[in-house]
């Protein structure tokens, strides 16, 4: 019987030390794109992609994040006295058409551990699990991408693009299984991910972008992970003892991918969101053109 998947974990932890001073005050999950922080793109995302369940993993000093997604009355009685209903629509609609629920970890011990904070709110199903500061673009709610694979592959699906510069040091590139298996196209089994390799170690130029399928068997391997030399523990880990069992794919999402714990990726996001924008791609390209002189 196919599995459906409801439910989604958003997880918002660690400092953003890349973008202090402001992430002293504002987490860097709620800097804005255009007019929304990033974290509401994602959830947006996610009720696209038929979500209904969205829990998201707060860290300390994250407080905002909650109430950015909790109803403000007084807001809305000020709206409507106004009769500002355009405003008002559009600040109910934050709150509406997916059940949103909150859960802080108290320190951060790494990324398995922020996951193993699901546990309870994914119970035996199987889940999308997307960083909070990691915004994609596509005409297919990427979520929905991966539950595609899912479907048809029943087992825990990883997202991945090819990324041919040196940045690619930088992430998770994952090592794939040759195959006689016909898979959908798009699609790899996965040996394991190595984690920030060496340009002359690179197992592939596949690297994982910021969205998963994970199965409930994620908890298990989380539960008896070892921490790293650093002391935290890392979804990495998990993943890759799902993967010596068999039980790991990856799929080649479309999409445009923007690092947003990043400044450049930050302001990328800004400049090609408004150039989406019918109410600002005009006003934008225009301001890009003055500067092609100065």
């Amino acid at each position: 019987m196919e599995k459906i998947i409801s439910k989604a974990v958003i997880a918002c932890g660690g400092y953003g030390t890349r973008f202090l001073p402001i992430t002293k005050a504002v987490p860097k999950e709620m800097l804005p794109v255009i007019d929304k922080p990033t974290v509401a793109y994602i959830v947006e995302e996610m009720i696209q992609s038929g979500i209904t369940d969205i829990l998201i993993i707060l860290g300390n000093g994250k407080e905002s994040i909650k109430k950015y997604f909790s109803k403000r009355l007084d807001l809305e009685r000020f709206l409507l006295d106004n009769n500002n209903i355009d405003a008002l629509n559009l600040v109910q609609s934050i709150s509406k058409n997916a059940n949103i629920s909150f859960v802080i970890q108290d320190k951060p011990r790494g990324s398995a551990d922020a996951v193993w904070h699901a546990k309870r709110f994914v119970g035996f199903d199987s889940f999308v699990l997307a960083w909070g500061d990691d915004l994609i673009f596509s005409d297919a709610p990427i979520a929905r991408q991966l539950i595609e694979i899912y479907d048809i592959m029943q087992s825990s699906v990883l997202g991945v693009q090819s990324i041919f510069s040196d940045d690619i040091t930088k992430y998770g590139v994952i090592d794939p299984i040759k195959s006689e298996e016909i898979l959908p196209k798009g699609t790899h089994k996965v040996a394991k991910i190595v984690e920030k390799p060496h340009l002359e170690m690179l197992p592939s130029r596949l690297t994982s972008l910021g969205r998963y399928i994970l199965t409930p068997d994620i908890f298990r391997a989380i539960e008896v992970l070892k921490p790293a030399q650093n002391g935290e523990y890392q979804l990495t880990d998990a993943i890759n003892a799902l993967a010596k069992d068999g039980k790991m794919c990856a799929y080649e999402f479309e999409g445009i991918r923007y690092d947003l714990g990043d400044k450049f990726g930050m302001l990328k996001a800004n400049v090609e969101y408004a150039l989406r924008n019918e109410e600002l791609k005009n006003k934008t390209k225009n301001y890009l053109d003055t500067l092609k002189f100065n």
